[in-house]
């Protein structure tokens, strides 16, 4: 039996989704004539209470899209030092925006509204570089799957206002947040300027990211999307299968959650285990007693019965339940770590 949790992203879409992916009406999307990806943008749009939507092929171009028109060369973007936009997007914001990041030194991946105001450059210093926005990520990837308090995120957005900065969330996981902690979509659109969405994480899909904002920034996204090359012809076939996930995949992230904290109980109940990280949604991170038990052995053993798990550096190992990884496998890979 294959257990594969290295990431949310191993999935394959299912039977149902992939009907929907066949049976879908398309046209070519660079002149906005797929019907599929249209009713897609339409839907996020409206979920989160924006004018317009984009589709893109990933949620890292989706991110980078999203600071190049927030910005100009020469800015500095705020973000805790754990943030996707900074760790694991190819220095895509310099390279991209030239812009660099102020990184924060938050908890499990998120800041404080004061620690945000405090890292603001004075406007007028023209020897430093200029703020121009802070960036967000919901649910946190190297934090835990960690969740952002809601009222944190509401003063970090006064900050932005009182000091004319651009809010942007990189929402990849935020569908495990909105599940975990019983918010909207509507809740974050009322608060952030853009957002982009993951459709190939929790929700299944085998591709695809959406940004929403205004429609003067989707205008603007439209073209940057273009020149990073990510303009796609009858992309309705994806498009259809995020529609999909979107009507149906949502509520049942809940029973990732629930896979995730008995994964981590039983983690904690073994003795070379040294930490394990608080879980609020489907991450699991946690640290190995390297006297007690080598690390690398630990993931070798577990290879050798068929599960893979991935690290996180600096003696950190990380798993992710998701769509695929069924009641039968859980039980099989519970059995499997209780043996060991």
């Amino acid at each position: 039996m294959d257990i594969n949790l290295i990431s949310d992203t191993v999935t394959k879409p299912t039977s149902a989704m992939l009907n929907a992916m066949m049976s879908a009406e398309v046209g070519d999307d660079v002149f906005k004539e797929d019907p599929s990806v249209n009713a897609l943008e339409q839907k996020v749009a409206e979920m989160f209470g924006k004018e317009a939507a984009l589709f893109f092929p990933s949620g890292s171009m989706a991110n980078q899209t999203a600071i190049k028109f927030h910005t100009n060369p020469g800015d500095q973007l705020i973000c805790d030092k754990y943030a996707h936009v900074y760790n694991y997007e190819g220095g895509g914001a310099s390279f991209n925006s030239g812009v660099s990041c102020r990184l924060i030194d938050g908890h499990r991946g998120m800041m404080t509204a004061e620690q945000v105001e405090a890292a603001i450059n004075p406007p007028d210093f023209y020897h430093s570089p200029f703020t121009s926005l802070v960036c967000i990520e919901n649910t946190t990837n190297k934090g835990g799957g960690a969740c952002w308090d809601f009222e944190e995120l509401k003063r970090i957005k006064a900050v932005c206002e009182k000091h004319s900065l651009g809010y942007h969330l990189d929402g990849a996981r935020l569908w495990n947040a909105l599940v975990a902690k019983h918010e909207t979509p509507k809740q974050y659109g009322e608060l952030f300027d853009t957002i982009s969405v993951c459709l190939s994480k929790g929700l299944g899909c085998p591709i695809g990211s959406v940004l929403a904002g205004s429609s003067e920034m989707m205008d603007k996204a439209l073209r940057i999307r273009k020149i990073l090359g990510g303009g796609m012809r009858q992309a309705g076939y994806l498009a259809a299968a995020g529609s999909y996930a979107l009507d149906n995949h949502i509520e049942r992230l809940a029973e990732d959650h629930k896979k995730a904290i008995e994964i981590g109980d039983l983690l904690k109940k073994l003795p070379f285990i040294k930490k394990v990280e608080p879980i609020e949604t489907n991450i699991i991170i946690f640290e190995i007693d390297e006297s007690l038990y080598d690390s690398d052995g630990f993931v070798q053993k577990l290879n050798e019965k068929g599960v893979r798990l991935i690290g996180m550096g600096q003696g950190k190992l990380r798993i992710v339940t998701h769509l695929d990884y069924t009641d039968t496998k859980h039980q099989a890979f519970l059995d499997i770590l209780g043996s060991i």
